[in-house]
Order: C-alpha cells, then sequence, then structure tokens
C-alpha cells in the first residue's frame, strides 16, 4: 500500500481537491492520509472540517494552528506553528507522498516540514502568476520544493519547467476544479434559494473579494469602490462569500458586515457556501465578481461573465468571458455594465475555457499511484540552456 498524505487548510482548495481525495480513497492499492488544519478548524470561518466529515473522509491528523491574527506576524507564528504540527503528524504517519495544491501560506508550511523529512511533495496548479500577491512567492516556493507537478496548462506547465523542475515529473492535466462542475450534482435556482434562506427571484451577483497581500491594508479601500458600485445596481440580488485568512483580512470583513447591514433584503454575507451551493451559486449568477481565481479558472465553464477587479489575478491565463478592470469604482462599475450587457451575455456562449474539460483529478491520482513513478528524493535541477 503506498501511503500517500493530502493536507487542506481552507474551503476553496478542499473543494479543489475533492475529486482527488474520492478517487485515492476508492484506490485499492492507497491508503489515504488526510490532514486538515487552518481555516477548516476556524469557528470565525465556518469551522468546514465539519463538511469534510459529512462526505465521509476519514480525517486522520488535526493540525491546530491558525492564530486569531492576521498582521504579519499573526500569519508568521502560524507558519510556524504549522510546521511543529505536521513535522510530529509525519514523524507518526510517515507517508510515501505529500499532495499539496495551490499557494497558501498554509501549504507551504507543509511543504517545508515535507522536505525537511525527506518525503516526496506532489504540487497541484505550479507554475501560475498572479502578481499582487504574496501567493506568487508562496507557489513558486512549494514548486522548488516539489518532485511531481501538475499544472492546469500548458503554458504553466513550460513556466514550472523553466524553473529547473525535470520535464518527466511536469504534467499538464488541466484544473481539477472542473471536475465538481462536470460531477457534482448541483442545485436548481429555487432549491439553492431555499438552503441559503435568501430569496433569487431576482438576477444577482456572486461576490468573492480577498486581500491583496503586498498592499498594506489589504486593498480597503478598492473593496469600498466595488461595494459603492455593487449600490449602482440595486435590480440585483447580492451574495458574498468571506475572505480568505489571509494578512489583513479582517479589515475586509468588517467592511462586508457593514454592507450586509445595511441592505439586509439584497445582500447575503456567508462564512462558506459549501462546494455545492457556491457552484449552484455561480451557475445562476448574472455576474461573478471579486478577485478570486474561481472567476478566472472555474466561472467560465458554466458561460458567466466575471469581472476580475484589480491585480491579485494579474499573470493568470484567462477566458474571453473575464473582463478585467482596475480597483477605481468608474473602472467597476464600467466592467460590471458591459458584463450584464445582453451583448457581452450573447458573445461569451462561444468562448472556451483555458483550463480544459475536465478530468483532471483522474489523470493526478492515475500518476501518483503509477509505479514507474520513481520517487527521487535528490532532486536535480533542469537547466533549459
Amino acid at each position: 500500500m503506498k501511503k500517500i498524505a493530502v493536507f487542506t487548510g481552507t474551503r476553496a482548495e478542499y473543494g479543489l481537491l475533492y475529486w482527488i481525495l474520492k478517487e485515492l480513497d476508492r484506490a485499492s492499492n492507497v491508503e489515504l492520509q488526510l490532514l486538515v488544519g487552518g481555516m477548516h478548524l476556524s469557528h470565525e470561518f465556518g469551522y468546514t472540517v465539519e463538511e469534510i466529515e459529512k462526505d465521509g473522509f476519514k480525517i486522520l491528523e488535526r493540525l491546530e494552528f491558525l492564530v486569531s491574527s492576521d498582521t504579519p506576524v499573526g500569519i508568521s507564528k502560524s507558519i510556524g506553528l504549522a510546521i511543529i504540527s505536521v513535522a510530529e503528524s509525519f514523524s507518526r504517519l510517515k507517508p510515501d507522498l505529500v499532495v499539496l495544491l495551490g499557494d497558501r501560506f498554509e501549504s507551504m508550511a507543509i511543504a517545508q516540514a515535507a522536505m525537511i523529512a525527506g518525503i516526496p511533495i506532489a504540487h497541484i496548479h505550479g507554475g501560475e502568476l498572479t502578481q499582487a500577491s504574496i501567493d506568487d512567492s508562496v507557489r513558486h516556493s512549494i514548486t522548488k520544493m516539489a518532485l511531481l507537478h501538475f499544472t492546469s496548462t500548458e503554458v504553466y506547465r513550460k513556466r514550472v519547467i523553466q524553473m529547473g523542475e525535470q520535464p518527466k515529473y511536469v504534467f499538464n492535466v488541466g484544473a481539477p476544479g472542473i471536475d465538481n462542475i462536470n460531477q457534482l450534482t448541483l442545485m436548481n435556482k429555487s432549491e439553492l434559494s431555499e438552503s441559503l434562506n435568501f430569496s433569487l427571484s431576482n438576477d444577482f451577483f456572486l461576490v468573492t473579494y480577498h486581500p491583496v497581500t503586498l498592499v498594506t491594508g489589504g486593498a480597503i479601500e478598492a473593496l469600498e469602490n466595488l461595494l459603492s458600485a455593487l449600490k449602482d445596481y440595486p435590480q440585483h440580488k447580492v451574495i458574498i462569500t468571506y475572505p480568505n485568512a489571509d494578512t489583513y483580512g479582517r479589515n475586509l470583513i468588517g467592511a462586508l458586515v457593514k454592507f450586509a447591514e445595511s441592505f439586509p433584503e439584497r445582500v447575503l454575507l456567508i462564512q462558506s457556501m459549501g462546494q455545492v451551493r457556491y457552484l449552484s451559486a455561480m451557475k445562476y449568477a448574472s455576474v461573478v465578481i471579486g478577485n478570486s481565481s474561481s472567476g478566472i479558472i472555474e466561472t467560465p465553464s458554466f458561460k458567466v461573465p466575471t469581472v476580475n477587479v484589480g491585480d491579485r489575478q494579474k499573470g493568470r491565463e484567462s477566458s474571453q468571458s473575464v473582463i478585467h478592470c482596475d480597483e477605481s469604482y468608474d473602472a467597476i462599475k464600467k466592467a460590471i455594465y458591459k458584463a450584464t450587457s445582453e451583448d457581452f451575455s450573447m458573445k461569451i456562449k462561444g468562448f472556451e475555457n483555458p483550463y480544459g474539460k475536465g478530468g483532471a483529478s483522474k489523470r493526478v491520482v492515475d500518476i501518483l499511484i503509477d509505479e514507474t513513478i520513481k520517487a527521487d528524493i535528490q532532486k536535480v535541477f533542469y537547466d533549459i540552456d
């Protein structure tokens, strides 16, 4: 039995890992070791560990490391605690391989402990760019600690190789998040409305805005501009999800709570929607707005417009259905106006999602359990010259 450990620390990350976890869990020659920590264990962010348990997964280790602070010092302390916690877990579990996804500081901490313990790392969604956040540095750091790489486009695969990773260990598989769209049973609009206890008889926007971690304060002024623009579309209701537990994230939460309390009949602010409700809302939204990667990667598969605000996702490949705008009030309002136009809605029906049509999760798992993949601890830098 190959012992494969998978770590998840956020609701969004878990959603992207869901079908990979399913495939590993039912593989006869794999022992899945699921490690859960970070936001999943925080009541402030919805205590989403309960969703993981409801999905039937056995959690081998709960890693308590997220401190109640979003300052740079607080985030650094969380990283240190995460390394300590998972180092002890690795000593007990002795996995043959660790699977990590994305660009979160929690995952970087897990990667550091795995590297020191001599455990090979498989990294998903490497090679991407998000130039206005520390996520860029975190993502590339995990890439340099990992042995196996699963990218979501060919451009990203080439970038990982450019960083000195061996081509034979870098696989373009597409985005695992597309598998949720293809395989989960989503709610219809009335079921979604009932589940949220929020009337969706009108058109609505789905909004997710995360801190811009390279900007002091997390770009609170940009969020205020976004909220002001939303006020100019009173005919649309608004569903807003909580930002991540990133640096300065609580600054944004305060502004969102105030906005929601000012428009209780029109605005729903929710800590965590869960994967089914979030994707169902994405499917029926008039526009997906904010600076989340979900607006870039998953939303285009629904043929729904995205308004991507600011530079947090700058550098990612995107469909023509994504409208990029700066953080000013005028730019955001203009972008929403374009996204809600009938002309744009007709155009996007012919646009393709550059992140694929699904099947990434099975491709990842097939490679992970393929005995021809030999986990060579001694990494060798690949020079493209």
